[in-house]
């Protein structure tokens, strides 16, 4: 069992593999991690923090509708295996949360942002390293291509914030992601023009905090926490 760090494109299945679209993922988190570690806090910090999320959550959440499921599936350990990264998504989701409360330069906002870090590192040794070489030993090169394509299409439709209230598993996540990802992403756009207009209380920003109001409402609802296990619930 190779790590997905340590095998080229070839290997990992061709570009459309679900691995290779994975690691290229990986690729630019790490980016933006060294990026968000070496800037100061203010508007450059909050624009990096949009761009995790962007990639981060519907990455993960994609994760969470195709390839895990396929993984208990197809492994006999898949559950337990799964289980342990969905423990650190939730840590993810809990994490922004409170990044997302506290002012910026705050020091407690500060050691969120470094947990934070260092948590998705380690979410993403995890599946480099173990997940989703388990994977790739248990299925076909056309399989991990079909689920490149299953994973790509959810992950370009799948919400862009944190939801720690919705199941991690179907079938909750999968009736989560229509309305969150529209609030979501509509509130994407409003921060965008709240960061360019350099008016943090103007419109836009009371416009997106309405928004996360109406997304609080619906994460709650009972059908979106069906599925979840007791291990990832958030006390």
């Amino acid at each position: 069992m190779t790590s997905l760090a340590h095998q080229d494109t070839h290997q990992l299945g061709g570009p459309l593999s679900v691995l290779a679209r994975q690691k290229r993922d990986h690729q630019r988190l790490d980016m933006l991690l060294r990026q968000l570690e070496a800037v100061a806090a203010g508007p450059a910090e909050e624009l990096i923090l949009n761009r995790i999320a962007q990639l981060v959550f519907p990455h993960a959440f994609a994760e969470e509708a195709v390839l895990w499921p396929e993984l208990r599936r197809v492994v006999p350990d898949g559950d337990a295996l799964t289980l342990r990264v969905e423990r650190e998504h939730q840590e993810v989701n809990e994490l922004w949360v409170r990044i997302e409360q506290l002012p910026p330069g705050v020091l407690e906002r500060r050691t969120a942002i470094a947990r934070l870090v260092d948590v998705l590192r380690e979410d993403v040794r995890d599946e480099e390293d173990e997940l989703l070489p388990r994977l790739q030993d248990a299925v076909s090169r056309r399989r991990l291509q079909f689920l490149g394509a299953a994973w790509e299409a959810v992950r370009r439709t799948a919400p862009t914030r944190p939801h720690p209230v919705v199941s991690r598993r179907p079938p909750g996540n999968a009736l989560a992601a229509i309305p969150l990802s529209l609030i979501d992403r509509t509130r994407d756009l409003l921060d965008v023009a709240a960061l360019r207009s350099g008016r943090p209380d103007g419109p836009a920003t009371r416009g997106s905090q309405r928004l996360a109001a109406a997304a609080a409402r619906v994460e709650r609802l009972t059908p979106l926490q069906r599925g979840e296990r007791a291990e990832t619930r958030r006390g």
